[in-house]
């Protein structure tokens, strides 16, 4: 079984002491194999933001970890290191790949940099990086689980979030879809939520809420995502994703929603 942990929009700058040390108690119990990180790591982008954020990730204590920048990991008032190097803090504390890769026997998980410097907000995924993502997910082997990992969501719940969709978000589901994706996951709008997308094939989108901020919104508290996909027994292809909200005044994270996800079928065009 290989098991996975979303955490998003951190936002540290803003968190909250006794989430963060419920959120590490949490994570040490779920030993996950790996932890994903969908953006908004820090509020403003400082060294000293960026330096809790990382001592966080390290007292976690998982060996495997994929991070892909948000729009507020870009600094923003200091014009001269938002133009000229938009992302050298973030790579300071999360390393030089801004879209990294993680194989796993059981997970292919690909994240994807969706933030531009000269946007405040909106994210963006161009059509070279919708191919090159397709490229890779066409090499998966039969047995993982396929997950791109991006900041903007590509699908909301509520019309007036429609502005926070990823821009070419359409074109990306449909391509990644045909290419053999199952999950495409987000953060951003601190809304967690599981919806299926209007793709041919099977593909779902997974937002988590905001991990351990004071940020939180319309009284979705603190929240991350537990994914795990059984061993591969001849049954048909499937997902688990667990919703884990923090409980108010307590110190602990609680499991408030399981959705158990179908799957489209793939061949394997591994070596």
């Amino acid at each position: 079984m290989t098991r996975l942990v979303q955490i998003s929009d951190t936002h540290f700058g803003t968190e909250r002491p006794q989430v963060m040390a419920a959120l590490e108690r949490w994570v040490r119990e779920q030993a996950p194999d790996a932890l994903l990180l969908s953006g908004d790591i820090t509020q403003r982008a400082t060294r000293r933001q960026f330096a809790a954020a990382r001592a966080f990730v390290e007292r976690l204590g998982v060996a495997r970890v994929l991070a892909i920048p948000g729009n507020h990991d870009i600094p923003l008032v200091n014009l001269a290191a938002r133009c000229l190097r938009p992302y050298g803090r973030y790579r300071h504390a999360f390393g030089e790949q801004l879209q990294p890769v993680l194989d796993l026997p059981g997970c292919l998980a690909l994240g994807l940099n969706t933030t531009r410097w000269y946007r405040h907000k909106d994210g963006e995924v161009s059509p070279e990086q919708i191919e090159q993502v397709a490229a890779r997910l066409a090499r998966a082997g039969a047995d993982q689980l396929r997950v791109v990992v991006v900041h903007q969501p590509v699908a909301v719940t509520r019309p007036e979030e429609a502005p926070n969709l990823l821009r070419n978000h359409a074109a990306a589901i449909a391509r990644w879809a045909e290419a053999g994706a199952d999950l495409v996951l987000g953060g951003h709008i601190h809304l967690p939520f599981v919806l299926p997308l209007p793709t041919a094939r099977p593909l779902w989108a997974v937002q988590a809420g905001t991990a351990v901020s004071s940020r939180v919104r319309d009284g979705v508290p603190n929240s991350v995502n537990l994914i795990h996909r059984p061993g591969n027994d001849g049954a048909a292809r499937q997902c688990i994703v667990e919703r884990w909200d923090h409980a108010a005044g307590s110190d602990r994270f609680e499991r408030i929603d399981v959705r158990v996800l179908p799957l489209g079928a793939v061949a394997s065009h591994a070596d």
